[in-house]
């Protein structure tokens, strides 16, 4: 049995402006993809169901479903794009640089009674509790707050700026691992990407 084989389309380097608006970024990044995974992108399917806490009805929780028909190659490209995603635009921020974006933004809110030695061991707990996002999510979080704010932020507070601003592209990830996973029998929830 002869099986034909197509090349996957050549790499090039993923387009990312952190500066554009989330829509836009998320726009330009998509339209870069193969156009067979744009297309399974787009055919993907929403579901809504309920969500329940301890306090009761929480909202509505998206899932996002890829196509039922996908080709392994089209698995290949998601797997590819995937990398490629989590390897320069999600990428964590390094430590030194996030340590230095960290203490940068302390400084802007001093904080009253904390030794220089304190002060360090609190920006290696920022930097621990943070290190997961990319560096220009870390950027433009400190950005709006300096900008919006003040007051010293809590890390919870810095940390709900990050996830905002690199949202897109975190559920653009977890679209391309569903459908990566799909061709493997997996069954992976995504969130919307608003």
């Amino acid at each position: 049995m002869s099986v034909a084989v197509m090349p996957l389309p050549g790499r090039s380097p993923l387009p990312f402006d952190p500066t554009m608006a989330p829509a836009e970024r998320s726009r330009l990044l998509v339209a870069a993809f193969p156009e067979a995974l744009r297309e399974v992108l787009t055919t993907g399917h929403l579901e809504h169901r309920p969500r329940f806490g301890d306090n009761g009805f929480e909202g509505l929780q998206e899932t996002w479903f890829p196509p039922a028909t996908l080709s392994a190659r089209q698995a290949a490209m998601a797997r590819r794009m995937l990398s490629e995603l989590e390897d320069s635009i999600l990428a964590p921020a390094e430590p030194d640089r996030l340590l230095g974006r960290v203490l940068a933004l302390l400084s802007h809110f001093p904080a009253k009674g904390l030794t220089p030695d304190v002060e360090q061991l609190v920006a290696m707990d920022w930097v621990e509790d943070l290190g997961e996002f990319p560096v220009w999510a870390i950027d433009a979080a400190a950005r709006a707050w300096r900008r919006t704010k003040k007051w010293r932020p809590s890390i919870a507070e810095m940390r709900a700026l990050c996830e905002e601003a690199c949202a897109r592209e975190r559920v653009l990830a977890q679209r391309l691992r569903a459908i990566a996973g799909a061709c493997q029998g997996e069954v992976i929830p995504v969130r919307r990407m608003e």
